[in-house]
């Protein structure tokens, strides 16, 4: 990044909030020395900003400076535009039309000679996002109970049953197609995920009476340790492991056309962690726990049975 970029930048950032030398190096990938050469030229031009000493410290704008309208680079303009592209091609999101009217408005200020240099790139790079069928009508109620951290209770819909749910929804989020929303369960006794397609119904509702909000355990019982979890992967199976948000960035490429995963499985998902290796068949062989190797065999066989002929 050019110096000149550099300083556009620390001052944009500035404008947003405060910000500490240390962060802004480690936002722009250079050195805290740098960021502090910068701020003295950015003084000796006339900026007007101060320091803050403490905790809560660091750089500021002079109350009422602000910056003239921006103008965008070729790069920033690809930035946005291939964002916004990869939002278009989702079935349901909280933005509706606003994601379609705002690439519209964002081509409409950009200049001709730009849009030439950006669209080339957009129309050869994009997000791969799985079309899904599933409608999510409560996304849009969902996400404002998250970012007011309120507590609701949600009709949901599990594999097994359905049933009121007691929770705090965390936070939404987007995963291979579908919509997720992390929350604390009331009933669960901990922070779970729920497919936001299941929810048939959503009420807002007074905290528990104990008021709280993050998991707790049963000190009565004693903590289970976690399950080490060790398996060979061919490349399909490295491809299908890394599309798992919770284990995916554990793979790793051991050969040319060998790969392994490894990790701590928390013992009250060892059921998931059966469905998943099943799930992988030939494409993953597990090599530890002996446990979950036996309960693979065991449920190898009864499929077997099941098809064996008669």
């Amino acid at each position: 990044m050019k110096r000149s970029d550099r300083l556009m930048a620390i001052l944009i950032a500035l404008q947003q909030q405060p910000a500490t030398a240390q962060s802004l190096a480690d936002k722009l990938e250079v050195s805290k020395r740098t960021i502090l050469r910068d701020m003295q030229a950015l003084a000796e031009i006339g900026i007007p900003l101060y320091a803050v000493s403490g905790p809560a410290g660091g750089y500021r704008l002079m109350e009422g400076y602000s910056l003239p309208p921006l103008h965008f680079s070729s790069e920033e303009a690809l930035v946005i535009l291939f964002a916004l592209n990869a939002v278009t091609r989702l079935s349901d999101t909280p933005f509706h039309q606003a994601r379609w009217t705002v690439m519209d408005k964002i081509r409409s200020i950009l200049p001709p000679s730009m849009l030439e240099q950006v669209e080339p790139v957009l129309n050869r790079l994009e997000i791969e996002i799985p079309a899904r069928p599933q409608r999510t009508p409560l996304l849009d109620r969902l996400l404002a109970y998250a970012a007011e951290s309120a507590w609701i209770l949600a009709h949901y819909r599990s594999e097994k049953h359905q049933r009121w749910l007691h929770m705090q929804p965390k936070r939404v989020y987007m995963a291979h197609g579908f919509w997720y929303c992390e929350a604390y369960s009331h009933e669960h006794g901990e922070q779970r995920s729920f497919r936001v397609d299941r929810f048939l119904e959503l009420k807002q509702a007074a905290p528990p009476e104990s008021g709280v909000s993050e998991s707790i355990s049963d000190s009565s019982k004693p903590a289970m340790a976690p399950i080490a979890i060790h398996a060979k992967l061919t490349y399909r199976g490295a491809l299908l492991a890394e599309q798992d948000t919770h284990v995916g960035h554990y793979v790793k490429q051991i050969d040319d056309d060998e790969w392994e995963l490894r990790f701590q499985c928390p013992a009250s998902e060892r059921e998931w962690a059966v469905k998943f290796f099943y799930g992988m068949g030939m494409d993953a062989t597990v090599l530890k726990p002996d446990e979950l190797r036996r309960e693979l065999y065991e449920l190898g066989c009864k499929l077997a049975d099941r098809y064996a002929k008669s």
